[in-house]
Formats: structure tokens, sequence, C-alpha cells
């Protein structure tokens, strides 16, 4: 009995030791897992954490950079910069984002258009970018919020530069404005410099020279506490500031070419023929673009949406209109340049025109006729009937060609986004547009600037400086020069497209005169000046088509169906400094109407005195 109680202790002694040497084995492997853990954590994963620390502590942000300014040719300043404050939440540092907003609402006063445009931009922006949900606070606002800002973890005030306008509706086509940036400009920029940039030029010079203006974005790297808030700068590269703009614009001529235009829906183009340099760009009616800058109201932009004027609409570039008699001295010049007409050469209207074989009359405006005229004649007194005969003799290939050297139909390549070009109706055109054979009577059309003939005033204000300039077509452009702040101003120089060469030189100077002539004693005779000779053309534009014996009567028909009115001229014939198109929606003849308002825009820029002499105006032009 004994015995046995002795080998179960031995028993039990063993087993003790079994399991004490198992478990201490266990022990030690699992120490050994710590210890391999801790060496793989520390020693391995040492840089790894050592970046994760930094990170939770030191934050990298963005400095945007200043916007250049804009100035005009004498200096006076068009775009400007100026301080504003806006309130921003950055979503990953905001538990409860409806409960923040309704508390910052009752400090300060957030409108329901203001939490709408931050559910926009929310949804463009990544969760650690701060996204602005009041623009423009008051200084109250801003002390307000630096009193109780500590309440509201991921809310801040952000100081930034916000772009302003201080002439306004003057500039608003040709400089256009700022915006904040959207999400198809969020898709096509470079992200990484534009961090920090919230607007993006939208239009005009504004858009076009989008690269100079805005600069190279800076950061710095700025060390935080626990709740967020910047405790030191740690490094930081400053941002590179966008380049100022120097403009030929002349904000005076401007200024006399929107307020010749007065009330009149319509557009003015003013070009130095010796360089390109745009003098004036003025579209009428305009608008403030500095509603646009940090956001227009829905209210307001309806209110221009639907305005019959159309403010938006940048006429001077974008307006395709039939340019009307505005295009005869360039027809004239297709006839001599091809050798199908001659100085000399008579064509005799009796009111009327026929093509061979045909009945159909194309009428000449004055329907008694002007009998028998040569080439500077029928450009002084406007006759349809000759320039009818003169495009029906070159035909439509010709006459189109030579028409395009002077950039109808294309492209001027100015540097004011938003660019139309027109049209150049050709036999290639019509049959890849409307599958339908060309015929001669709309050669006879396009003769006089009307039918499918599409030009922007632009357009008629290069080729205008073109025949000034003998030939030479120069790119227009609105600025003349970009400059680093602080580094001197690099002229661009003019960019010359190409040279029309005529076989006769002494053609330019024929269909010069003749234009001469046109102020002097024909269809824009009421401007003619005594202090300085005028080279100009005046023209109509037909808003409908009249029946083969219908007559126009102005007084009977209501605004809207009334003719455009038009005019393109340079001066001073002998030393030309200045070349302009005019036109004035529904103004009716071009003598009466559009001249006028060329020559105050002339006086104002070459120093003469305006005075107009009231001849009346006359149908045709």
């Amino acid at each position: 009995m004994l015995e046995a109680n002795l080998e179960d202790r031995k028993r039990e002694g063993r087993l003790v030791s079994i399991r004490a040497l198992i478990a201490g084995l266990l022990a030690t492997a699992a120490l050994s897992l710590v210890v391999v853990r801790l060496m793989h954590l520390q020693v391995d994963q040492h840089d790894h954490f050592t970046v994760l620390s930094r990170d939770n502590r030191v934050k990298v942000q963005p400095l945007p950079p200043a916007r250049g300014l804009i100035y005009d040719a004498k200096g006076v300043l068009l775009a400007d910069n100026h301080p504003s404050f806006s309130l921003e939440i950055t979503i990953e540092k905001v538990g409860d984002l409806d409960a923040t907003i309704d508390k910052l609402s009752r400090l300060i006063g957030i409108a329901p258009q203001d939490r709408a445009r931050f559910e926009r931009q929310k949804r463009q922006r990544v969760r650690f970018q701060g996204v602005p949900i009041r623009l423009n606070l008051t200084p109250t606002e801003v002390a307000r919020f630096a009193v109780d800002g500590h309440r509201f973890p991921g809310v801040d005030i952000r100081a930034e530069l916000v772009r302003t306008y201080p002439l306004g509706e003057y500039t608003a086509h040709v400089l256009g404005y700022v915006g904040r940036i959207n999400e198809q400009e969020l898709d096509r920029i470079d992200k990484s410099n534009y961090a920090g940039s919230h607007f993006i030029g939208k239009g005009g010079l504004e858009k076009a020279h989008e690269a100079l203006l805005h600069g190279q974005v800076g950061y710095q790297q700025v060390e935080v506490n626990a709740r967020g808030r910047v405790i030191r700068t740690l490094e930081s590269q400053p941002p590179v500031s966008g380049k100022d703009l120097h403009l030929y614009l002349d904000i005076g001529l401007q200024q006399v070419a929107k307020e010749a235009l007065g009330e009149e829906r319509g557009a003015v183009v003013a070009i130095d023929p010796r360089n390109g340099g745009v003098l004036a760009l003025v579209s009428n009616p305009s608008f403030d673009p500095n509603l646009f800058v940090e956001g227009i109201s829905q209210t307001d932009y309806q209110a221009l949406l639907s305005s019959p004027d159309k403010p938006l609409y940048n006429r001077a570039v974008r307006g395709q209109y039939p340019p009307g008699s505005t295009i005869k001295q360039f027809v004239a010049l297709a006839g001599l340049a091809s050798g199908v007409t001659t100085s000399r050469r008579a064509t005799y209207c009796s009111g009327a025109f026929s093509l061979p074989g045909h009945s159909h009359r194309f009428r000449c405006w004055r329907r008694g006729g002007h009998g028998a005229l040569n080439l500077e004649q029928a450009l002084v007194q406007s006759c349809d009937v000759y320039f009818y005969d003169l495009a029906n003799r070159m035909g439509i290939d010709r006459l189109s060609g030579f028409l395009s050297d002077f950039g109808f139909g294309t492209l001027t390549g100015i540097d004011v986004a938003g660019e139309l070009g027109g049209l150049m109706p050709t036999r290639e055109w019509k049959q890849r547009v409307r599958k339908q054979a060309w015929y001669p009577g709309e050669t006879l059309i396009v003769g006089i600037g009307q039918g499918s003939f599409l030009a922007t005033p632009l357009q008629l204000a290069v080729a205008t400086a073109a025949v000034a300039n003998h030939g030479k077509v120069i790119r227009p452009q609105v600025a003349r020069a970009a400059q680093t702040p602080g580094a001197p101003a690099a002229e661009q120089l003019p960019m010359v497209s190409h040279t029309i060469e005529l076989g006769d030189k002494q053609q330019w100077d024929q269909i010069i005169e003749a234009m001469a002539k046109v102020v002097e004693s024909g269809t824009a005779r009421r401007i003619r000046s005594t202090e300085y000779r005028i080279a100009g053309k005046t023209g109509t534009s037909q808003v409908f088509s009249l029946g083969q014996n219908q007559r126009y009567n102005a007084a009977t028909l209501p605004k809207h169906l009334k003719d455009h009115a038009l005019f393109v001229a340079f001066a001073p014939v002998d030393d030309p400094r200045i070349a302009i198109a005019v036109i004035v929606e529904n103004g009716g003849g071009g003598g009466a109407t559009a001249a006028p308002v060329a020559r105050r825009i002339m006086d104002a820029y070459l120093g003469g005195a305006t005075v107009l002499t009231d001849v009346g105006g006359e149908r045709g032009d």
C-alpha cells in the first residue's frame, strides 16, 4: 500500500516537471516572438514609423501665387487683387458635418446658396482640402469667429487675394473674368500647380493668358498639435507670382467707344495697323464681371441670360454678321488682282442686274440706278449692280480665294478667348454642309457681302488694317508685354501672318483713294474731316430677305427687323495709325449710324474735333 502511494508521487512529480518545461518553452517562444516583433518594428520599420509620426505633426500646405495684374497702354490698372476672407471646412477633421454647419450658421450667417455652393465644391475636392462655406466675411464676422473658433475643429478662416475689375463693364468682354474652378476645369488643369488656388480665367484675356497670369504654387511645411493648430513653420518654398500684362488697349478710347454706341446693341474694334495692337474692343451692352468672381447669384445670372440684349455675348469676336457693302473694297481688289477689271472699266447700273438667260432681278439699293460707273465711282456710291457684275465675272472660286487671304472665314488668332471664324462661302463648303451644288446667283450675293457670308467685327477691322498696310496682314493682339514683377517688361513683337501681293502696287493706292472719297463725297460724307483724311466704307446687313417685288421701308419695321449698320475705316490716309470696324445692330444705314461712332473714336485717338454734317442717310449704306 505504501509502495503504491510512493509510485504515484513519483509519477505526479514527473508530470509536473514536464508541464513546467512545456510552459517554460511556450513562454520562451512567446517572449522570443515579442522580441522579434519589437526588433522588426524598431529596426526594420524604423523609417516607416518615423515618417508616420512626423506626418502626424507635420503638414504640407500649398501657398497659392498672387495672380498677375493687368494694365492698359498708359499704365491704368484694369485687373487688381484685393484681400478677402472666407470660412473653410476641412471635411476629414469634422465629425458631424451638418451639425457643425448648423452651429456655424448661428454664429455667422450662412445662406441657402452658401450651402448649395459648399455641396457642389465638396464633391470636387478630397477630404483633407478646405471647402469654403462662406465667402467675403466682414471684419465683424472675422472677429466673432476668432473668439469662438476653438469650438469648431476643422473650421478655419482663410485669407486670399480675390480678383477685382475697377472699370467693370468697360472691360468685361476684352478681359473676361476669373471664377471658381469647376469640375471640367479640374480635369484638365495641373492639380499640383493649382493646389490652394480656387480661381481660374473664364474668358477674354484672363483665359487666353491663364498660364502667364496664374504663376507657380509654393508650399510650407508646418508643425501642428493634436488639434491641427499650426505651431511653427519648418520649411517653405515661396510661390512665384503670375506675370503682369501690359496691353495695347487704351482704356480712355475703350470708354469713348462704349459711350459712342450709347444704348445701341453693337460692337467696336479698333486696331493700330502698324503693329496689330488692339486699341479698343467693345461689345455693347456689357455686364459687371465682378459679379462672377466669387460666384454670381442665381437671380443675377438668370437676369443676364434672359435679357433680350444678350449682355454676356461678345459681339466683337463672336458676333457673325453679313458684312454687307463693307466688303466691296476687297471685292474690287480681287477684281484688280485677277485682271477681271481695271480702275477705268465702267459698268452701267439701271437699278437691277440679271444673269444671262434668267429673269430674276438682283436689285441695287438705289432703285433708279446709278448709270455708268467705274470702279472708284462704284465704291463711292456703293453700287450693288457694279459688284454683282464683277463677282459674276470672277466666279466664286477666285472671289472666295482672294477674300480668304484677308482672313475671312478663319480665326484671326487674337489673344481673347472665344473667337469665332465667321463663314466664307465656297463651292466645297456648300456641298459638304448642305449637299447642294453652287449656283451663280449665290456668287452675286457674296459679291455684296450678303447671304451666307458671315464676318466678325474683329475680322473686318483686321482686313481693313491690311488695306492700310498695303497687304500686310498682322495678327491682332491685345497684350503688348508680360512682365515679372520687379523685372523689366519684355515686349512681344507683332506677328505678320502673311502679305497679300498684287501685280501692281498702285492698285492699293487706287482702292485707298476710293475709300477716302467714300468719306469725302460718298455714302460716309457725314463724317468728313478737315483735320485729317479718313478712308472708309459704309455697309448695311439685312436681317431678313426681301421678296422679288418687296420694298424695304424702315419706317414700318420694328426695331429688331431693321438692317444692321456697319462701317470700316482707317486714318490718317497718308500715315495710318488706327483701323476701325463698327456694327450697330438694327441701326439702319451705315453712313448715318455706324460712321459717326467711328468718327468719335478716331477723333479721340487722333486729337480731332468731332463735327458731323447732317446730310441724312440712304437706304443702301
